[in-house]
């Protein structure tokens, strides 16, 4: 392996240093240093964080390559600032056996971009009647820990406890879809203002409260630990600060675009949770289906919540749920249009909006806290001698504008489009060899 030394990098901010990395590891640190035949990455003016860690994303692989692949979402999780990301278990097949689990985990290594962690189904093929292989998972080559019906709740009371005392054994964690299926039938967009206005069926905010109302419950009795995927309103924020009080072993995530896109857009508003990011900008006309998501946009009653919620820690962790598709599932009719949208490679500079440069807590939402809940040990270490060279090295002071066909995606469907946002990641280091230089991928 090849010798690295980052001259001048600011270590979460701290006063500027070196970082010489040797073997994979963070050798020394410390200002002046030097090393016979190391490659010089000039970091001056840059801050050096850990490598991120996403708990949610979709790569697609097997079954929709045309939308993504595993090697094409890893380079863009790399461009991010990511050093591992966890493969939701939508694909086709679903990630429900240790075959297809495995799969998954071998292509990440083959592509040698991030540590890719599959997420493995809760119940077999996603349809919420039958538990999975969750134990032959567990003890796969891929090691699961995390477990989630993404795309689907795992509605049946009984069945989510019985999937929450089976990971307990191995300390694992369920990833709740909060939503009431029964709630949400025929919904293309939040309830509210805007959705009366524009005449379609809401999806209340409700439907995902109460599942987490329950579900909450259900992790108490049994002891186990919940974790809730996307959260969005504001009551759920509530709902998660008093299970945290009662000492309900519980996480939640809450994504880049629910920080930030309001429902307003569906409408062709161009109201944002930010008016620095806002400024200049508008959306391309109402039932523009880039902002169909799942759950959808909030409110800015609700954005606010969430942006203060994340601040305080009662919301753990930012993920991207990363969501590419295909053209022809995005760019149609409202109602036809897949929800999703892309979100590696912005996530970073939507929450440095968001909490600005704090970068300690930046690097605990976005890199220790995602590391520690799915077990990934490598990861989400600050950097430091003796630790392995995860790393990300992040322009603060740059603003970009975000364009499409720039993106390492396969797919197109990102709602940042033609908006300027704060920062960009110049370096990405996987066990001390870089997969970003220059803000270019390596491989």
């Amino acid at each position: 392996m090849a010798t690295y030394l980052i001259k001048g990098a600011s270590i979460l901010g701290a006063e500027p240093t070196d970082l010489l990395i040797r073997d994979g590891v963070i050798a020394e640190t410390g200002r002046g240093l030097a090393a016979e035949g190391a490659v010089v990455v000039d970091a001056v003016g840059l801050v050096a964080l850990p490598g991120l860690v996403d708990l949610h994303t979709h790569l697609r692989e097997p079954g929709r390559e045309d939308a993504e692949t595993v090697e094409s979402g890893s380079r863009a999780a790399a461009l991010g600032g990511y050093t591992a990301v966890c493969a939701m278990a939508n694909t086709s097949p679903v990630a429900d056996t240790a075959g297809v689990v495995e799969q998954v985990w071998r292509l990440g290594r083959e592509a040698g971009l991030v540590d890719v962690q599959p997420i493995g189904a809760v119940t077999v093929g996603l349809a919420g009647e039958q538990l999975a292989e969750l134990g032959a998972m567990a003890t796969s080559a891929a090691n699961v820990r995390i477990f989630s019906d993404d795309g689907h709740c795992v509605a049946d009371p009984r069945l989510m406890r019985r999937a929450l005392e089976y990971v307990k054994a191995f300390d694992g964690v369920i990833a709740q879809h909060a939503e009431e299926p029964r709630l949400t039938e025929g919904a293309q967009m939040h309830e509210g203002e805007v959705s009366t206005r524009l005449g379609m069926t809401g999806w209340p905010a409700v439907a995902e409260e109460a599942i987490i109302a329950r579900d909450v419950l259900l992790a108490e009795h049994v002891g186990s630990r919940l974790h809730i995927c996307h959260l969005s309103t504001a009551g759920s924020v509530e709902l998660l600060r008093h299970a945290k009080a009662r000492g309900v072993r519980v996480t939640a995530e809450v994504t880049p675009h629910h920080l930030l896109l309001t429902d307003q857009l569906v409408g062709g508003t161009p109201e944002l949770g930010s008016p620095a990011v806002a400024e200049g900008w508008s959306p391309d006309g109402p039932y523009d289906p880039v902002f169909k998501v799942n759950p959808p946009l909030r409110t800015a009653t609700d954005i606010q919540a969430l942006r203060q919620a994340l601040a305080d820690g009662v919301i753990d962790i930012v993920a991207t749920d990363h969501a590419p598709h295909a053209v022809e599932d995005k760019e149609c009719e409202w109602a036809y249009a897949r929800p999703g949208m892309l979100g590696l490679e912005t996530a970073l500079s939507i929450v440095l909006d968001v909490l600005g440069p704090q970068w300690d807590l930046i690097a605990e939402r976005m890199s220790r806290a995602p590391a520690r809940i799915a077990g990934l040990d490598e990861h989400g270490h600050d950097p430091a001698p003796g630790r392995v060279a995860n790393i990300t090295l992040v322009d603060p002071a740059a603003r970009r504008m975000i364009e499409p066909d720039d993106l390492a995606s396969r797919s197109r469907n990102t709602p940042y489009a033609r908006m300027t946002l704060p920062g960009r990641v110049v370096a990405t280091f996987l066990r001390g060899e870089p997969t970003v230089l220059d803000g270019k991928a390596v491989k």
